[in-house]
C-alpha cells in the first residue's frame, strides 16, 4: 500500500469515528455510570441481589464501553500523527498498513455492537416481497429485488430458504417469503422494510417505452417461539366446589368441581366433568396453560404487526427508495436522501454502503 492510500485510508477512519461521535452520547452514558454509582453507594439493602448484580453489570458494560472508544479515538489520533511523520520507507509502511487495517475492524465491530441493541436485531428474518402497480414489470421489479437481496444474503455468508413463491404469468413474480438466517439478519435488513420504486426503458413494452413499476419489501424477525410453559404455583388460586348438572349422584355430594385463577392474567378456567377434583384439577390445569400459550402468541402476533408498522398502498407516493436507470442512473433513499450513481452494483447485492447510511443518519435504533 502506498503512503497516498494509507493518508486516505486514515482520513476514512477519522471520518468514521466523527460520524459514530455524532450518533453517540457520551455525555449521557457518563451521566448514567455516575447515577449507577449513587445508587448502589446509597443502598440500604442489599438482600435485592439481582437488582444489585444487575446494576454493576450495567455500570460495567458502559464503562468498558467508553474506555473502547477513547482507546479507538486515541489510536487514530496517533497514528494520524505517524502517518505525517513518515515517507515512502517499506518498513513504516507496512507498520501504518496493519493499523490501520486493525484501527479499521475494531470500528467496524465497534459500530455493529452499538447498532444492533435493538429487541430483535440479532434475529433470523423473513423477507416478504410482493409486486404493486405496474403489471408485468412490477412483477419483473419484485424478482430483481429478490435477486437483489439473495445476492447480498450471499455476501454476508447467511442461509437462504425460500418458503413460498408465485410466479408472474409472462414473468417475474407476483409474491414471494424467504427466511434469512445469520448473524444479525434482522438488525441489517429492517429498514428495507417499505415500497420500492424502479423507473426504467420497459423490456415488455413493443416501443420501449419508460415504465414506472413498484415492489412492496416487509422483513419481520423469527421470534422464538415459547415451547415450555411455566406456570408459579404462587400466580394461581384454586377454588373447588359443588359439582351441579349432569353426572348422577356423585357430583352433588362432593366438592370435586375445580375453578383455578391465573392471576396476573385474570384467565379463569372452571373443570367439573371429571369423576375426582384431583382428575377436575389436572384438566383444568391443561386447559389453562392451553390459553396461556395462546396469549402468548396472541401478543407475539401483536408484536409483529408493530413492527410491520403503518401498511402502505404500493404505488407512487409511498416509496422509501428509488431505482432510476433511464434517463439517468441514480438511487436515492427519501428517508435519509442517500444517492449513488452506482444502480447496477446496488441491484447486485452490494447494499452495504446503502444500508450502513441508513443505520449512521437514524442513530442507534431501539425497538
Amino acid at each position: 500500500m502506498l503512503l497516498a492510500d494509507i493518508k486516505r485510508g486514515v482520513k476514512e477512519l477519522k471520518n468514521k469515528i466523527v460520524q459514530l461521535n455524532d450518533c453517540l452520547d457520551w455525555q449521557e452514558i457518563r451521566k448514567k455510570i455516575t447515577e449507577i454509582e449513587k445508587e448502589t453507594t446509597n443502598q440500604n439493602d442489599w438482600s435485592d441481589y439481582a437488582r444489585l448484580g444487575q446494576l454493576a453489570k450495567e455500570k460495567e458494560d458502559l464503562k468498558n464501553e467508553l474506555k473502547e472508544w477513547e482507546s479507538l479515538v486515541q489510536e487514530q489520533k496517533e497514528l494520524s500523527l505517524f502517518i505525517n511523520s513518515i515517507n515512502e520507507n517499506v518498513d513504516d509502511l507496512q507498520l501504518a498498513e496493519i493499523q490501520l487495517k486493525d484501527l479499521l475492524g475494531r470500528i467496524k465491530h465497534f459500530e455493529q455492537k452499538k447498532f444492533f441493541q435493538g429487541k430483535y436485531d440479532k434475529s433470523n428474518a423473513i423477507l416478504s416481497l410482493q409486486a404493486g402497480a405496474g403489471g408485468t414489470d412490477a412483477q419483473d421489479w419484485a424478482e430483481m429485488l429478490l435477486r437483489m437481496y439473495l445476492r447480498y444474503a450471499e455476501r454476508k455468508n447467511w442461509s437462504i430458504k425460500i418458503l413460498h413463491q408465485s410466479r408472474g404469468l409472462e414473468a417475474g413474480i407476483k409474491n414471494t417469503t424467504i427466511e434469512i438466517q445469520g448473524q444479525n439478519t434482522y438488525g441489517f435488513l429492517k429498514r428495507e422494510g417499505g415500497v420500492h420504486r424502479l423507473v426504467r426503458l420497459s423490456p415488455f413494452n413493443a416501443d420501449s417505452l419508460r415504465q414506472t413499476s413498484f415492489a412492496l419489501v416487509e422483513v419481520l424477525p423469527i421470534l422464538e417461539r415459547q415451547v415450555e410453559l411455566k406456570i408459579n404455583p404462587a400466580d394461581l388460586r384454586i377454588d373447588t366446589f359443588r359439582a351441579s348438572g349432569a353426572g348422577g349422584q356423585h357430583v352433588n355430594k362432593t366438592d370435586s368441581a375445580v375453578r383455578i385463577t391465573h392471576l396476573p392474567t385474570g384467565l379463569m378456567v372452571a373443570c367439573q366433568n371429571e369423576r375426582s377434583q384431583l382428575q377436575n384439577k389436572e384438566k383444568a390445569m391443561k386447559i389453562l396453560e392451553s390459553k396461556l400459550v395462546q396469549l402468548m402468541e396472541q401478543k407475539q402476533v401483536k408484536e409483529l404487526e408493530d413492527l410491520k408498522g403503518e401498511q402502505r398502498k404500493i404505488e407512487w407516493g409511498s416509496q422509501i427508495r428509488s431505482y432510476v436507470l433511464h434517463p439517468y442512473k441514480m438511487l436515492k433513499d427519501h428517508r435519509t436522501e442517500f444517492q449513488t450513481s452506482a444502480v447496477e452494483k446496488v441491484l447486485e447485492g452490494e447494499l452495504d454502503e446503502l444500508i450502513e447510511d441508513n443505520l449512521n443518519k437514524i442513530g442507534m435504533i431501539k425497538h
